[in-house]
Protein backbone atom coordinates (compact mmCIF):
# COMPACT_ATOMS: atom_id res chain seq x y z
CA UNK A 1 0.00 0.00 0.00
CA UNK A 2 1.36 3.64 -1.45
CA UNK A 3 1.32 6.16 1.92
CA UNK A 4 0.32 10.07 0.80
CA UNK A 5 3.71 11.51 -0.62
CA UNK A 6 4.54 15.00 0.53
CA UNK A 7 6.63 17.53 -1.26
CA UNK A 8 8.07 21.27 -0.56
CA UNK A 9 10.08 23.98 -2.29
CA UNK A 10 12.56 25.72 0.35
CA UNK A 11 15.18 27.91 -1.24
CA UNK A 12 15.71 26.48 -4.59
CA UNK A 13 15.56 22.78 -3.22
CA UNK A 14 12.24 20.56 -3.37
CA UNK A 15 11.63 17.45 -1.67
CA UNK A 16 9.32 14.62 -2.76
CA UNK A 17 8.62 12.12 -0.33
CA UNK A 18 6.65 8.79 -1.48
CA UNK A 19 6.40 5.88 1.39
CA UNK A 20 5.10 2.77 1.07
CA UNK A 21 4.32 -0.12 3.45
CA UNK A 22 6.12 -3.32 3.00
CA UNK A 23 3.77 -5.93 4.38
CA UNK A 24 6.56 -9.06 3.41
CA UNK A 25 8.85 -7.38 5.85
CA UNK A 26 6.07 -6.75 8.50
CA UNK A 27 5.55 -8.55 11.33
CA UNK A 28 1.95 -6.85 13.04
CA UNK A 29 1.03 -9.17 15.36
CA UNK A 30 4.22 -7.93 17.03
CA UNK A 31 4.24 -4.55 16.24
CA UNK A 32 6.53 -4.26 13.66
CA UNK A 33 5.36 -2.48 10.55
CA UNK A 34 7.92 -1.70 8.08
CA UNK A 35 8.55 1.30 5.03
CA UNK A 36 10.01 2.22 2.78
CA UNK A 37 10.18 6.01 1.23
CA UNK A 38 11.98 7.14 -1.85
CA UNK A 39 12.96 11.26 -1.36
CA UNK A 40 13.83 12.99 -4.59
CA UNK A 41 15.56 16.04 -4.13
CA UNK A 42 15.36 18.43 -7.28
CA UNK A 43 17.80 22.29 -6.92
CA UNK A 44 15.07 24.22 -9.18
CA UNK A 45 16.82 27.26 -7.89
CA UNK A 46 20.15 28.93 -9.58
CA UNK A 47 22.66 28.21 -6.99
CA UNK A 48 24.69 25.08 -6.48
CA UNK A 49 23.86 23.37 -3.01
CA UNK A 50 25.26 20.48 -0.81
CA UNK A 51 23.46 18.29 1.20
CA UNK A 52 25.59 17.58 4.46
CA UNK A 53 23.11 16.29 7.23
CA UNK A 54 19.82 14.97 8.20
CA UNK A 55 17.05 15.53 10.75
CA UNK A 56 13.79 13.22 11.14
CA UNK A 57 11.37 13.25 13.26
CA UNK A 58 9.37 10.07 13.59
CA UNK A 59 5.76 9.55 15.57
CA UNK A 60 3.71 6.34 15.54
CA UNK A 61 0.30 6.41 16.23
CA UNK A 62 0.94 5.95 20.06
CA UNK A 63 2.32 9.54 20.10
CA UNK A 64 6.26 8.15 20.45
CA UNK A 65 8.16 10.89 19.20
CA UNK A 66 11.87 9.69 17.73
CA UNK A 67 14.14 12.24 16.55
CA UNK A 68 17.27 10.88 14.08
CA UNK A 69 19.90 12.98 13.09
CA UNK A 70 23.06 11.82 11.46
CA UNK A 71 25.23 13.06 7.98
CA UNK A 72 24.73 13.30 4.96
CA UNK A 73 21.91 10.73 3.29
CA UNK A 74 22.57 6.80 2.66
CA UNK A 75 26.76 7.25 3.01
CA UNK A 76 26.51 10.07 0.81
CA UNK A 77 26.75 13.86 0.59
CA UNK A 78 25.02 14.75 -2.92
CA UNK A 79 25.87 17.82 -4.55
CA UNK A 80 23.39 19.22 -7.04
CA UNK A 81 24.31 22.03 -9.66
CA UNK A 82 21.28 24.33 -10.55
CA UNK A 83 18.31 21.50 -12.80
CA UNK A 84 20.42 18.71 -10.90
CA UNK A 85 17.96 15.86 -9.22
CA UNK A 86 18.76 12.76 -6.42
CA UNK A 87 17.02 10.59 -5.12
CA UNK A 88 18.01 7.58 -2.89
CA UNK A 89 15.46 5.33 -1.09
CA UNK A 90 15.59 4.28 2.48
CA UNK A 91 13.58 2.44 5.54
CA UNK A 92 11.79 3.22 8.53
CA UNK A 93 10.29 0.91 10.98
CA UNK A 94 7.60 1.54 13.89
CA UNK A 95 5.51 0.00 16.30
CA UNK A 96 1.93 1.14 15.06
CA UNK A 97 0.06 0.68 11.47
CA UNK A 98 0.28 4.83 11.11
CA UNK A 99 2.45 7.37 11.49
CA UNK A 100 3.97 10.46 10.29
CA UNK A 101 8.13 11.73 9.31
CA UNK A 102 8.96 15.06 8.73
CA UNK A 103 12.31 16.36 8.73
CA UNK A 104 15.02 18.57 7.48
CA UNK A 105 18.27 18.75 5.43
CA UNK A 106 20.73 20.58 6.61
CA UNK A 107 23.00 21.81 2.91
CA UNK A 108 25.31 24.56 2.28
CA UNK A 109 25.84 26.93 -0.90
CA UNK A 110 29.27 27.14 -2.68
CA UNK A 111 30.51 30.10 -0.38
CA UNK A 112 30.08 28.17 2.57
CA UNK A 113 26.42 29.84 3.76
CA UNK A 114 24.35 27.46 5.50
CA UNK A 115 20.87 27.11 5.05
CA UNK A 116 17.76 24.62 6.08
CA UNK A 117 15.45 22.87 3.90
CA UNK A 118 12.15 21.63 5.04
CA UNK A 119 10.61 17.82 4.12
CA UNK A 120 7.25 18.25 5.04
CA UNK A 121 5.27 15.39 6.93
CA UNK A 122 4.14 12.70 5.02
CA UNK A 123 2.27 9.61 6.30
CA UNK A 124 3.17 6.02 7.00
CA UNK A 125 -0.06 3.86 6.92
CA UNK A 126 -0.31 -0.30 6.55
CA UNK A 127 -3.86 0.08 5.41
CA UNK A 128 -4.13 -3.50 6.06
Amino acid sequence: MTGATSEFLTDGIRVKAEPRYLPERSIPEENQFLFTYKITLSNEGSEWAKLKARHWIIIDSDGKREDVYGPGVVGEEPELEPGAIYSYSSFCPIATNFGTMEGSFSMIRRDGQPFEVRIARFYLAANE
